[in-house]
């Protein structure tokens, strides 16, 4: 594991748009902290998609990642569609990249347990 494995311990600090976006190199490192996620071809964003259970469990779960965001004052993009489909993406706006903030909400959206679509399985 990389040093940022505690990353859902650290706190979001806030960017004025004062420091450098994230070099390609640091978010593939950082991503290695953060499973499921992906680094977007631009290197300006991280996504995670979700095919949550139904459209209640995909609201509760928008709802767990907002007390996140609120808490750590850094807010992702939450995009859901087809009332299960659910993407969260994440970028820093201010320096219109990704910063240490947008690992740290990813590490601490990965530590929920949302209830997500299973396959029924069938027996032959």
């Amino acid at each position: 594991m990389t040093k940022h494995a505690d990353l859902a311990q650290m706190k979001c600090e806030p960017c004025e748009g004062k420091t450098a976006a994230f070099t390609k190199k640091q978010a593939q490192e950082y991503l290695t902290a953060t499973p499921a996620w992906r680094l977007d071809i631009k290197n300006n964003s991280i996504s995670r998609n979700f095919l949550m259970k139904n459209f209640l469990s995909a609201v509760k779960f928008i709802h767990e990642i907002a007390d996140i965001a609120e808490t750590d004052n850094h807010h992702p993009d939450v995009h859901l569609t087809g009332y299960r489909n659910l993407k969260i993406e994440l970028s820093t706006h201010a320096i219109g990249g990704l910063s240490a903030s947008d690992f740290i909400v990813a590490a601490k959206i990965n530590r929920l347990q949302p209830e997500l679509k299973t396959e029924k399985k069938t027996h032959v």
